[in-house]
């Protein structure tokens, strides 16, 4: 061994994720000064709590709507240029925000308009960053890799704010909007200057309609990724509150200044500085299950208790908590939604991790701005600290798996299709059967161990899937399922997982014949058109 195993290990060692992560970091430093800029901003243009939720919401939203189709260019295109695409529409869009400020056109629409523009650049490169991170690092350091990158967001969300805050107090959003324009040069410096090596496989690329056709049928079938949208959507919808009514805790029950707003998301950040430092040894003794009960827990308490902060000092605290359960939570998460899915499918599964993540966000924003209209803050805050208490426990039934739980890596273990030539990639449907000899007795056995398979087929490719069992002979058992094309079949040969084959060789051990079961493919006669 070349290096010692830590040093192999340890994602920073790779120079490549040094660089794009210190360059994140900057970027990140100014996307929470303009944060900081533009809700303040709002609260001046206008006194509406919901005005100002809309504000969060216009970040959010476009992740909602737009993180599945960049899922989707990310697994079809190459995600250098897509990165760097989407990076130069964030471009645009701070620059022009710092120009109409500058000028004095900034309006509250024109203000969610550009910040909703930078939220479709961040929407449509995010998948692409997240999928990337197992190109720029060995396996072994995966979760190390995904860990820093939540550090490294918290460093500048610790930094950023109260930079931002102090930076508005003396010169205004202007500036802020300007720097963070300045700041996105670091990370597009880096995406321009990588020599990415371009994935080739045997197979042609998806096409974009049918790979988020693709990218939405994994994850319906896919019982490891929902498990990770349910519980996303069970905190996410509730923690917004915090981040939605955050500006208008400091600015009308706090009486704070930009700066002191800037403190407030600063003492956030701190919490989830610290958070991640220590992660990685509470892991060791804490399931990643139960850590995330608890930090939902602690979560709604820091919610909780901002609704009743008397001061900034104590409302100080109070986020450094939030940002300890909120770093928790959010790498958790992460981390189970990298380690559900295979290499084919990431970018699309992580786009609709992050498209759920958001929308969840937006649709909570939007719901507690409405509330605190009609209410007031502490007591939209307070309903969202219960309700957030009572979600906690759907963890008690969709858990977080161990990050080591899967092994998603392609097995190849499937034989090539016995086929007379070569069929056109293009033609099909195309039946697969598969036949199994079964002791009569232990047929019911049988189907109970196949059922999980269906969700396989359906998951890589098949349209239908069905278990026969011949009438006239007992125990002569088949199983079948279609596919679209014969392309697509080849393409579920590719996607055959490890965890898969072990799948299968639980239900082979009910075969009883002297040769493997006998697979068939029947497909479309040539000159008939599909249907």
């Amino acid at each position: 061994m070349s290096a010692p195993t830590s040093l192999v290990r340890t994602p920073l060692a790779t120079p490549l994720f040094r660089a794009l992560w210190i360059a994140t970091i900057i970027s990140n430093v100014g996307t929470w000064m303009n944060d900081v800029g533009s809700s303040w901003l709002m609260t001046s243009l206008s006194p509406s709590p919901l005005w100002v939720a809309l504000v969060q919401a216009a970040t959010t939203l476009p992740m909602f709507l737009f993180a599945l189709p960049g899922g989707a260019l990310a697994d079809v295109v190459d995600r250098r240029k897509l990165l760097l695409a989407s990076q130069v529409l964030i471009l645009i869009g701070a620059a022009a925000l710092a120009t109409t400020t500058y000028l004095g056109l900034t309006t509250p629409l024109v203000l969610l308009g550009l910040t909703a523009v930078m939220g479709l650049g961040a929407a449509l490169g995010a998948p692409a960053f997240q999928a990337i991170v197992p190109e720029l690092v060995e396996t072994p350091a995966l979760a190390d890799a995904v860990a820093l990158n939540s550090l490294g967001v918290n460093i500048a969300r610790a930094v950023g704010p109260a930079l931002g805050g102090v930076i508005v107090a003396m010169a205004g959003p202007v500036a802020v909007y300007a720097l963070n324009a300045v700041s996105i040069l670091a990370v597009l410096g880096v995406i321009f200057a990588w020599k990415r090596q371009p994935t080739t496989g045997a197979l042609p690329p998806e096409h974009f309609l049918g790979a988020l056709r693709t990218g939405y049928r994994y994850a319906r079938h896919a019982p490891a990724l929902q498990l990770v949208l349910v519980r996303s959507i069970a905190f996410f919808l509730f923690s917004s509150a915090l981040w939605a009514l955050l500006p208008l805790v400091g600015r009308r029950e706090l009486g704070l200044d930009a700066a002191g707003y800037g403190a407030l998301l600063g003492a956030m950040g701190f919490g989830a500085v610290v958070g991640a430092v220590v992660l990685s040894r509470v892991r060791k003794r804490i399931s990643a299950n139960r850590l995330s009960i608890i930090a939902s827990l602690a979560f709604a308490v820091a919610t909780f208790a901002l609704a009743r902060a008397e001061n900034a000092w104590i409302a100080g605290g109070v986020m450094v908590l939030a940002g300890l359960s909120w770093i928790t939570m959010l790498s958790g998460l992460n981390i189970a939604a990298q380690m559900a899915v295979p290499a084919w499918v990431k970018a699309r599964a992580l786009a609709i991790y992050l498209l759920v993540f958001q929308g969840a966000m937006t649709v909570g924003s939007i719901l507690w701005g409405a509330v605190a209209t009609r209410t007031d803050i502490a007591t939209t805050l307070t309903i969202a600290a219960v309700a957030l208490a009572v979600a906690s426990a759907i963890g008690l039934r969709f858990r977080l798996p161990a990050a080591n739980a899967f092994d998603l890596t392609p097995s190849g273990h499937w034989a090539e299709p016995s086929v007379a030539g070569a069929p056109a990639a293009d033609r099909g449907p195309v039946m697969i059967l598969i036949e199994y000899r079964i002791e009569p007795a232990q047929v019911p056995d049988f189907v109970k161990a196949i059922q999980p398979f269906r969700a396989v087929r359906k998951r890589d490719g098949a349209l239908t899937w069905n278990i026969f069992e011949d009438a006239a002979e007992p125990g002569l058992v088949i199983e079948s399922f279609i596919v679209p094309s014969w392309l697509e079949h080849l393409r579920q040969h590719e996607r055959i997982t490890h965890d898969d084959r072990l799948t299968q060789d639980d239900i082979q051990r009910f075969h009883i014949g002297d040769q493997p079961p006998v697979v068939r493919h029947f497909i479309t006669p040539s000159g008939r058109s599909r249907s």
